[in-house]
């Protein structure tokens, strides 16, 4: 891994990343989150959360196979026969495509528009930064079908496929993510395509975004595990004056700050899994996990580098490539100024109360 990164080459092929998967599936995980009827182990969110911290330790970029979009399962019988089921098993690569060059955190400012034409829509302009989209043979596309209403109460969701004849375009990142642009030019889509019902689209791309919320700091939990570990270990060997730098206090507060900052951070990430799982409304919760786990992991990762000194801005040990992966935690499905503005307003307008959030 650390060799290819080095080479500027991808940290796993996709043929490895399916074996290992397949591996995985052998020893029983498969589907996580994917309910028992479609194959799956219908894992609890608190457990997800436990093993996405695991996952979070490893340099490894791994992720276990037999997983579809969450809002895949609004799909009819038919789209569940050609995308939901054919993504479980691993035949069929998706993404999810909402963000575009003007719309990030104003979600609701989408250009991209769904024409009716007959019985066919015809999907026109851009996404951006889309996780998985070089590599996607078809595209969960929320579009405009009702500009007058905007995206709140006129967008709808179409399963796309590349060969109906969208386009894509790399974007190189600081760090080991490449999210991709995507073209629509008066692409044509059938009416059977629409996932949901016209005028759904809003409703299912929060619920596809709400689920990042509490799984992304749980990743984060474990990459401040594995790399405030070296930091110790390294501490207690490395000598500087006769002695060890574990001996300056100024270490020992860089240490002792990453451990309380971490725990406090897991404990967010697990209150709103739980929060998930009994049912209750978890935004205001997985709002805090994902602000403060992004924010955390960026500060331990930080001081990992800095008490490794000059070995740890080096390509030899993970550290860098931490400190540059980690960085996307405050900007993805969601900025910590958007976490911070649902935060604030949902204490306002009296959505939650202080201490019951």
């Amino acid at each position: 891994m650390l060799a290819r990164d080095r080479r500027g080459e991808p940290g796993l092929t996709r043929e490895e990343l399916t074996g290992l998967q397949a591996k995985a599936r052998g020893f029983g995980f498969w589907g996580l989150s994917t309910p028992e009827e479609h194959g799956g182990m219908g894992l609890d969110a608190v457990t997800q959360a436990l093993i996405h911290t695991e996952l979070g330790r490893s340099y490894v970029p791994f992720t276990f196979g037999g997983e579809a979009d969450n809002i895949l399962y609004e799909a009819n019988d038919a789209q569940r026969a050609e995308y939901l089921v054919p993504t479980i098993e691993g035949d069929r690569i998706s993404c999810f495509a909402i963000t575009e060059p003007g719309a990030g955190s104003d979600a609701a400012n989408i250009r991209l528009t769904a024409r009716p034409d007959g019985d066919d829509w015809l999907l026109s302009g851009e996404k951006t930064f889309i996780t998985n989209g070089n590599d996607a043979d078809f595209a969960i596309v929320i579009a405009l079908t009702d500009p007058a209403a905007g995206a709140r109460g006129g967008s709808t969701a179409f399963l796309v496929d590349r060969s109906m004849g969208w386009t894509s375009s790399p974007i190189v990142t600081m760090g080991p993510a490449e999210p991709a642009s995507l073209f629509f030019d008066q692409v044509r889509v059938p009416s059977s395509h629409i996932l949901g019902e016209v005028g759904q689209g809003w409703r299912l791309a929060m619920r596809w975004i709400g689920r990042g919320r509490y799984l992304i700091p749980a990743r984060a939990v474990g990459i401040a595990e594995r790399a405030l570990t070296m930091a110790i270990e390294y501490a207690k060997t490395r000598e500087t004056f006769g002695a060890p730098i574990a001996a300056n206090q100024a270490i020992q507060w860089m240490i002792a700050d990453s451990e309380l900052e971490l725990e406090a951070a897991r404990l967010l990430v697990l209150r709103a899994a739980w929060l998930v799982d009994t049912g209750a409304d978890p935004r205001h919760a997985s709002s805090m996990a994902k602000l403060s786990g992004a924010a955390m992991v960026n500060r331990v990762v930080d001081r990992v580098l800095q008490i490794h000194g000059g070995m740890g801005y080096t390509r030899e040990l993970p550290i860098e490539r931490w400190y540059r992966e980690v960085r996307l935690f405050r900007i993805f499905e969601g900025t910590d100024e958007m976490q911070r503005l649902i935060l604030a307003r949902d204490l306002l307008r009296g959505h939650t109360k202080v201490g019951l959030a």
